[in-house]
């Protein structure tokens, strides 16, 4: 299986080599995990790609950015990024754009944040699987490394806001604030990956001004 580097330092060893190659990946977590700060670091690579945000407005996305040295606005001049932000009401057409967008730069890397954002407009879980699959299958069609971020509830012990999301994915990496004596340490965890030998163990993780960086360690 073809690999690609995730841009995390650290990860690609605790994912048994990096990132499965058109693969599609579930990024999880609670409240100030740093999902968007992982997802910026997934595009900051030599690879063409497309952030697609459903919720924050891009204009802080591109402050938060900077925060991490990631100059988007740069980036988006170049044609090397392209920022789409859209509301989750009608994903066809949504999809449809990104389509273009990827085709026009060739974009290699794609980040849809966050599907919490579709689930809430659906009446049954099952609209919101048929959507990702839909997304999964225009991804791999055009050849895109996708991640889907996803939110878990406060006191949530699912992988996921609905239940779902993590069964159409290729793999589901989990990131978590958890109380430990007293105070937050942050917690990874490889939870799936489908045909590779990843890590089973919960890693620790900063998040530093040059942003995530995941231990070999396991967390304690």
């Amino acid at each position: 299986m073809k690999k690609i580097p995730s841009g995390i330092h650290g990860l690609d060893k605790i994912l048994g080599g990096g990132i499965p190659d058109r693969g599609v990946m579930l990024l999880s977590g609670n409240c100030g995990a740093g999902k968007t700060i992982f997802s910026l670091q997934f595009l900051m690579s030599d690879d063409p790609g497309v952030y697609v945000s459903f919720e924050e407005e891009l204009d802080e996305i591109r402050e938060t950015s900077k925060l991490y040295g990631w100059d988007l606005e740069k980036l988006e001049k170049e044609n090397k990024i392209r920022m789409l932000k859209y509301d989750p009401f009608r994903l066809e057409d949504i999809l449809e754009v990104v389509e273009n967008n990827i085709r026009e730069i060739k974009a290699k890397r794609v980040v849809f944040d966050s599907v919490a954002a579709l689930g809430v407009h659906m009446k049954e879980p099952s609209e919101l699987r048929r959507m990702i699959l839909q997304i999964n299958n225009i991804m791999k069609k055009n050849k895109c490394t996708t991640i889907i971020v996803s939110e878990i509830l406060p006191g949530s012990k699912a992988l996921s806001r609905f239940g779902v999301e993590e069964f159409v994915s290729d793999g589901v990496i989990v990131l978590e604030n958890v109380e430990k004596r007293g105070e937050f340490k942050r917690a990874l965890a490889v939870r799936k990956l489908r045909g590779v030998n990843h890590s089973r163990a919960i890693h620790t993780y900063n998040i530093s001004n040059k942003g995530i960086s995941v231990s070999q360690s396991t967390f304690r």
